[in-house]
């Protein structure tokens, strides 16, 4: 199902265009019948002009309530189109959408708990009791022992988590949240050391976030009596969500991904993966806190709403 609210009038209109002809509700309800049709089929089944299948076609794809793939032919390639929803929910009153929220799978992933990594130092790890092996060691993330870390760092690259999605056969995911202490990673802690750090879910790439610096202007609030005055104390409480309009940080449009282009329904799992680009503006690293360390009592909280 595809989601429109009047929040977002650009998309809004752009779908209420697209189904404003008999002509375009002809081919949509055509390609319910026959799932796979090229431009040249579904003129002739509607007895219109081939241009007129196009540019129809063309509305509709723009729209993403088709989706089309360019098929070799006899000459050249053909476009073959096929529907990307069978239904559309047009919600002008978002108030009283968000008073009958849908059913919450909720899962918090302690930090680590990762499945992958690519880092490059600085780095290391730290739980209640003290470091949990010497920094700058890559190697030593794939110890047992870096499943108690409740502090993180790492300069450059990625960090990898799988979640598990439970949720009915047939259920509609609404929407998608990940939320998380961090910050960028600098030498001690320095507050205005800037780090563009970003979010991959199923490998697809969800948006950026600019961290202004490395905290260190008051102790952690959950921090353990051993851990150092003069290294980084807390992070800030991000929330990085995607649904069938947009991705967004802390509500604030990152992006045009949406649910579609995760591919949910194909693994019995979600991935998270947090990093930093190569090619990243500010490459300042990033601190990522779990339960026992920083401002926030929480680790990784995965929260996939659904119908």
């Amino acid at each position: 199902m595809l989601d429109l609210t009047i929040n977002d009038p650009d998309r809004l209109v752009k779908v209420a265009h697209a189904l404003s002809t008999h002509t375009r509700i002809g081919i949509i309800k055509l390609l319910l019948e026959y799932p796979n049709l090229n431009i040249l089929e579904i003129a002739e089944k509607l007895d219109i002009p081939v241009s007129t299948a196009a540019n129809n076609v063309k509305v509709l794809e723009e729209a993403e309530l088709i989706v089309t793939e360019l098929q070799p032919a006899t000459r050249g390639a053909m476009k073959v189109c096929s529907r990307n929803f069978d239904d559309v929910r047009m919600v002008l009153n978002p108030s009283a959408y968000e008073q009958h929220p849908g059913k919450v799978q909720e899962v918090e992933m302690p930090i680590g708990h990762f499945s992958n990594f690519d880092i490059i130092p600085t780095c290391g790890m730290a739980n209640t009791l003290g470091m949990v092996f010497p920094e700058d060691d890559p190697v030593s993330f794939y110890h047992p022992d870096s499943r108690t870390a409740e502090l993180i760092w790492f300069r450059k690259g990625w960090i990898e988590y799988r979640f598990p999605q439970k949720i009915p056969a047939g259920a509609r995911v609404r929407s998608l949240e990940f939320s998380l202490e961090l910050c960028s990673e600098a030498p001690n802690y320095n507050n205005d050391w800037p780090s563009e750090i970003t979010v991959w879910v199923n490998d697809v790439e969800i948006g950026s976030w600019i961290s202004p610096g490395d905290f260190g202007d008051h102790r952690g609030k959950l921090n353990p009596s051993w851990w150092f005055d003069g290294s980084t104390q807390h992070g800030l409480l991000k929330t990085w969500a995607t649904d069938h309009t947009r991705s967004t940080v802390d509500k604030e449009k990152c992006s045009d991904t949406t649910l579609l282009d995760l591919s949910l329904e194909q693994k019995p799992f979600i991935t998270f993966k947090i990093g930093v680009k190569p090619d990243a503006k500010h490459q300042g690293g990033l601190n990522l806190f779990g339960k026992s360390f920083g401002d926030y009592a929480q680790a990784i909280i995965m929260r996939l709403e659904y119908d």
